[in-house]
């Protein structure tokens, strides 16, 4: 049985997710407060969690940057309005995969297991060793000088994607082909921020640069030990 956290303050939708979900071997747990599901998150040991953005308390921009401080479970964000800016702002404080409201159920429990199997997929025991970074592909795990980092699924994958391929120039449109898996609706403008927000994290390494007119390389010098 798979776990999931719902955070959202829609009373209806919790009983009707729970009982649709639990036909896929997915237990649906669920609060209406944000605070509710913070500690309830905390305290579990869910495989991803979906959350609302018009809640009581906080946003649920917020909860998903409290959640990001210091965990990279992937997440789900739903959304009554389904605005494009909505969108780019769950991409840039770390939402894996965004489902504007309504939805049908089936498309839902389709992304949970997407983002919680390309999450759990590892390949054979790898270290790609570059200066002052690290990624274990087994442990799926990315050190900056040492230091563990907090990456969403996309990040992962896209920093592995480059990683894999140094000096090559990835344009937009190959991330975007890359990285559709996700079942994120991907678009220019977030490539960029997904880019963005993972230079930020990997500060103070360098490895990522703009390739102007052709879009972005991975110039980090491999460590061979």
């Amino acid at each position: 049985m798979l776990d999931v956290l719902l955070i959202d303050d829609d009373e209806k939708l919790a009983p009707l997710l729970k009982e649709y979900c639990a036909r896929y071997d997915i237990n649906v747990t669920s609060e209406l407060l944000p605070s509710k599901g913070l500690n309830t998150l905390k305290a579990g040991s869910f495989k991803a969690v979906i959350l609302d953005v018009m809640l009581p308390e906080m946003d649920g921009f917020e909860v998903c940057r409290t959640i990001r401080a210091s965990s990279e479970i992937p997440i789900i964000m739903l959304t009554a309005r389904g605005e494009v800016t909505d969108r780019v702002v769950g991409l840039e404080i770390g939402a894996d995969d965004y489902l504007p409201k309504p939805f049908d159920p089936r498309e839902l429990v389709a992304r949970i297991n997407t983002i919680v199997k390309r999450k759990s997929t590892t390949t054979h025991s790898t270290i790609l060793a570059y200066d002052g970074l690290t990624i274990d592909t087994d442990q799926r795990e990315v050190r900056v000088n040492g230091k563990s980092l907090v990456l969403t699924t996309m990040e992962y994958q896209l920093l592995l994607l480059m990683a894999s391929s140094p000096g090559h120039d990835f344009s937009r449109d190959d991330i975007l082909n890359q990285l559709k898996g996700t079942e994120t609706e991907l678009f220019s403008r977030s490539v960029d921020i997904l880019v963005s927000r993972l230079r930020s994290k990997l500060k103070p390494a360098e490895p990522i640069k703009t390739v102007y007119g052709a879009g972005y390389a991975f110039v980090a010098k491999r460590v061979v030990e």
